[in-house]
Order: C-alpha cells, then sequence, then structure tokens
C-alpha cells in the first residue's frame, strides 16, 4: 500500500493542477465543454484525494494529523471540498479558480515535504480526535473561501464604481450573487466548527483528565465561534447586506487567523501533540 500512497501523493497535486488550468481557461475563454467537464475532473481529484487520505490511516494507523504537512493534505482538500459543494449548491462555476488554487498550492507543499509517521504519540491515534481536527478544519476552510468571495465582492465594486466593466464584470457573478456565497461559506464554516467544538467536547475529558478550560486554543476557538455568531445574527436580525455584511465577515475571518497564529506561536496548549 506505501507505493499507493506514494504514488497518489504525487498524481494529487498534479490533478489539482490539471483542474485549476480548466478552471482558468474556462474563466477567461468560457466553453460548454469546459464548462461541464471541470466540475466532473474536480470530483475526480476529491475522490483520489479521499483514497489518499484514507490509504494513509489505515497504512500507518493513526488519522492524517499527525505534522503540518499532512494537515496540509486535509486542508487542501477541506478547501476543494467546501467549493464542490457549494457549487454544486448555487451552480456558480466561474469562481473556481480562485478558490482551486490555494488547494493546489497546500496539496504541493504536502507531497513535496510529507513525511510517513509510523511511530507517533498514541494520543494521535484516536479517531475522535482525527474527527475534530477534521471537522475544525473544515469549518476554517469554508471561512477561508468565504473571505475569497468577500475580496472578491470588494474588488468588483470597485470596479463598479469605477466605471471599469472588464473581464471581471463579464465573468464573476453579480454583487448580489457574491454576497449569498460569501454568507453561505461563513454559515457553512460556523455549522462544521461547532460539530469540531461538540466533538472535543465529548472526547476531551477522556483524553485529558485534568484539563483546563482556560487553555489557550480553547478561548481563542470559542471567541472565535462567538465572532461568527454575531456576525450571523447582523445578517439576519438586522437586515445588514451588502458591503456592510462582508466587512463584518472578513473582520471575523482576520480575528480567526490572528487567534490561530497567537495560539499556535505563543500560547501554551494541551493542543500541542507534537
Amino acid at each position: 500500500m506505501l507505493l499507493t500512497i506514494n504514488f497518489l501523493n504525487i498524481v494529487l497535486p498534479l490533478l489539482y493542477f490539471f483542474t485549476l488550468i480548466i478552471y482558468i481557461f474556462d474563466f477567461y475563454k468560457p466553453k460548454a465543454i469546459l464548462s461541464n467537464s471541470k466540475r466532473v475532473i474536480l470530483f475526480i481529484g476529491l475522490l483520489t484525494h479521499i483514497l489518499y487520505l484514507m490509504f494513509r490511516m489505515i497504512e500507518f494507523d493513526h488519522p492524517p494529523i499527525t505534522n503540518k504537512f499532512e494537515i496540509f493534505s486535509i486542508i487542501s482538500f477541506s478547501i476543494a471540498f467546501s467549493y464542490f459543494i457549494l457549487e454544486l449548491i448555487t451552480d456558480i462555476r466561474m469562481t473556481g479558480s480562485f478558490i482551486i488554487l490555494f488547494s493546489f498550492i497546500f496539496q504541493t507543499i504536502s507531497s513535496i515535504f510529507i513525511p510517513n509517521n509510523f511511530s507517533v504519540p498514541e494520543i494521535l491515534r484516536n479517531r475522535l480526535l482525527g474527527l475534530h481536527v477534521f471537522g475544525a478544519i473544515l469549518g476554517y476552510s469554508s471561512f477561508t473561501i468565504s473571505a475569497v468571495y468577500g475580496f472578491l465582492y470588494l474588488l468588483l465594486y470597485k470596479n463598479l464604481r469605477s466605471n471599469k466593466f472588464g473581464i471581471l464584470f463579464e465573468r464573476l457573478p453579480s454583487l448580489e450573487t457574491l454576497e449569498k456565497l460569501n454568507i453561505y461559506s461563513t454559515i457553512i464554516g460556523f455549522v462544521l466548527l461547532s460539530m469540531a467544538i461538540i466533538v472535543g467536547i465529548v472526547w476531551l475529558p477522556d483524553a485529558f483528565p485534568n484539563f483546563n478550560f482556560l487553555d489557550a486554543k480553547l478561548i481563542g476557538t470559542i471567541l472565535v465561534w462567538c465572532v461568527y455568531v454575531f456576525v450571523i445574527f447582523k445578517k439576519y436580525f438586522t437586515e445588514l447586506t451588502g458591503k456592510n455584511i462582508i466587512y463584518y465577515t472578513l473582520v471575523g475571518y482576520s480575528f480567526a487567523i490572528l487567534s490561530l497564529i497567537i495560539t499556535n506561536t505563543f500560547a501554551k496548549t494541551f493542543h500541542s501533540f507534537y
């Protein structure tokens, strides 16, 4: 199975690169054959990625979360998967190149540097931990997609205000649609992060009987969750729309990334397993 894993490790960035090129071509020169085939190609890439992650988990007897390059591969998959679901829901296909680029970058870095770890701390073999981490990464990936749509909204808004009707105006969805994509991604990310928090609460007492609720990572995650509760509240209970709600989601994303950087770099936390 190790040979298969190594083969898929090489194939995956190539698949994402090929998918990215198809999406870019369709953005600049739309054709029916490209529009219909790119979703199928992305689906094949996602299936390949699922097999790769499953084979790693079986071969090494642990979820693929034991080092940052395994995490990079999960981030790559999560971004592509979240976008794929969003495209299926909305049938908006012209924004894929802005998203798949991130999957390609993360998977390329992962494929180059990923080690094959047979020996890992026992706690990292826990399946609930794997589910918790995977859910959290899916959530943050959805927040990232939301931020991309937010930036596209502001870019298109600026072009319209300046009367610049170029390729972005021709290819991107309307401002209203970009706003919906931004909010849909935010809500999906919020639901997934909530599920990850619930799994963590269930798993935590067994793994760490003497854990502290004042742990920096716990506090940071709960604060991020609260920020997005506030953003969703502002959207649906104060009828905030347009550029203003976009700014709220971007501030929320900035806070989430800042929280990750601070808690992972400077704070002492029981989440530091390796």
